[in-house]
């Protein structure tokens, strides 16, 4: 049992070593992750192209000034889990929950007050168990892809395939002398549609960080042209980061308590949004698909 991130929930601590069965998956609780390698990129991006990408009027475009809000990349080598062995990689944009869009910055110092998360867009993994799970309890948009996670001395690569098709593709250079290296604690919030709901869902990490920021940060996206991704294309991401991060090891707990509301729309939704239809008959495979094709380097 990996030892728990601090600031977790004081039941999800009280839980520790219990058991559960859902939807057929078995979990010894907190559900948790160790010994996984982690990436992740912050890029500014246009938030009124955001806005049109988010679901149902509940959520809405995290503003850092102006209309520039942050497109935010983060990719999980996923080693000790309940599950097994998968990669996650997630595509998203920050955001925060209310009635009203909240104003430029300040979502950073009340993240509760202005529900403060990030809006996830795409949310490939490696097996099908994880699809199984993490949509059909959490309702988080996963599909299986082909993925991988390279590192080496220089640069932190992962690949997102789907169909044969490249999707993306995130190079990030590690951060070295001069970037801040800090043991590092966070709460995530994760909001997603499913079954025409918005789900609200948190998750707590530990970690040692490399962390680059502003000129220093330093990191490389390509857009694929498979259609799920299309739509990244118009939030006008910029080419350089605002930071990137490196977690050669993550400990991480996923909270099994979440919440949801129906997502709600002026006139009457016209198409019936994903349902259980696309889980229900998933099994608990932990098989990858083939590794995504890399190009050779040239000699």
């Amino acid at each position: 049992m990996l030892g728990l991130p601090i600031g977790i929930p004081k039941r999800q601590k009280r839980l520790a070593g219990q058991h559960a069965l859902v939807d057929g998956i078995p979990f010894e609780l907190p559900v948790h992750s160790a010994q996984s390698p982690a990436l992740m990129a912050a890029f500014p991006m246009n938030a009124d192209r955001a806005a049109a990408l988010m679901p149902g009027k509940e959520i809405h475009p995290f503003r850092l000034w102006g209309n520039t809000g942050l497109f935010v990349v983060t990719v999980i080598d996923y080693r000790v889990t309940d599950i097994g062995a998968y990669i996650e990689y997630s595509l998203a944009m920050a955001c925060t929950r209310g009635a009203a869009p909240a104003p430029p910055l300040l979502p950073v110092l009340r993240p509760k007050h202005y529900g403060l998360g990030q809006y996830v867009f795409d949310l490939p993994v490696s097996t099908e168990v994880s699809v199984k799970g993490g949509k059909g309890i959490w309702g988080m948009p996963k599909h299986q892809a082909s993925l991988d996670f390279k590192v080496d001395d220089n640069v932190v690569s992962s690949r997102y395939e789907k169909d044969g098709q490249l999707a993306f593709q995130i190079d990030l250079d590690r951060p070295r002398r001069g970037p801040i290296q800090l043991p590092f604690y966070v709460a995530a919030v994760n909001y997603c549609q499913f079954r025409g709901m918005l789900v609200r869902s948190y998750i707590y990490f530990k970690a040692r960080i490399s962390m680059a920021l502003g000129s220093k940060a330093s990191a490389r996206i390509t857009i694929g042209d498979h259609p799920r991704v299309q739509p990244l294309k118009t939030l006008e991401i910029a080419d350089r980061p605002l930071f990137t991060a490196y977690m050669p090891e993550t400990e991480g707990v996923l909270d099994d308590h979440f919440e949801s509301w129906f997502l709600t729309h002026d006139t009457p939704p016209s198409a019936a949004p994903e349902g259980l239809d696309s889980v229900v008959d998933l099994g608990r495979s932990e098989e990858w698909p083939p590794p995504p094709r890399r190009d050779p380097v040239p000699a």
